[in-house]
C-alpha cells in the first residue's frame, strides 16, 4: 500500500480517537492537533518497523502519548499554559465544544494529575483493557490496574468535592 493511502486509512480510522485523547491528555485543542499530526508523520515513517505485537491502535496511542509528553517538556509548553492571556474573544465556534470534556465528569478528570488523567482515559474513553493500557504505558498489568483504581478514588474525591451526587 502507498504512504499516502496508508497515512489516509489511519487517520480515517484513528484520527478522532487520537485527537480526543490528545486533547484530555494536553488540555488544549490546538496543541492536540499539532499532536495528532506529529504522530500520523511519526506512525507513517515508522511503520516498516512496526512489529504488529500489538494492534495498530495500541501503537498510535503510544506514539500520541510520547508526542504528548514531548510537547508538556518544553519550555514553551509551560510558557503558554501559564502565563499568556486568553484571546478576548472567539471567532466561530470552538472545535472542542463536540468532545466530551463539557460535561462534569471530565471537567473533573482534567483536574487530575497527567499520570491520572492519562490511564483514565486510555480505560474509559479509549475503552482499552488493562492488559493494553499497561503495553501502552510499559507497566505490569498489576501496576497498571494500582494506577487505575488510585486514579478513579482521586476522581471521586474531585467529583464529591465539586458538588457531584452519585446516583
Amino acid at each position: 500500500m502507498p504512504a499516502d493511502q496508508f497515512l489516509e486509512r489511519l487517520m480515517n480510522e484513528y484520527g478522532d480517537t487520537i485527537l480526543r485523547m490528545c486533547y484530555m491528555y494536553l488540555k488544549d485543542y490546538h496543541l492536540a492537533e499539532d499532536a495528532v499530526q506529529e504522530t500520523f508523520l511519526k506512525a507513517m515513517k515508522a511503520y516498516g518497523s512496526f512489529e504488529h505485537k500489538s494492534g495498530e491502535r495500541t501503537w498510535l496511542i503510544r506514539i500520541a502519548i510520547n508526542c504528548c509528553k514531548n510537547m508538556m517538556r518544553t519550555r514553551w509548553f509551560g510558557i503558554s499554559k501559564n502565563n499568556l492571556p486568553e484571546p478576548p474573544e472567539q471567532i466561530g465556534a470552538d472545535p472542542a465544544d463536540s468532545f466530551p470534556e463539557k460535561d462534569f465528569v471530565s471537567t473533573a478528570v482534567m483536574k487530575l494529575n497527567v499520570n491520572d488523567r492519562q490511564v483514565l482515559v486510555l480505560h474509559y474513553y479509549q475503552e482499552l483493557p488493562v492488559k493494553e493500557i499497561a503495553k501502552i504505558l510499559g507497566k505490569t498489568e498489576n501496576a497498571t490496574a494500582q494506577r487505575l483504581n488510585r486514579a478513579r478514588n482521586r476522581l471521586k474525591k474531585i467529583l464529591k468535592e465539586d458538588g457531584y451526587e452519585e446516583n
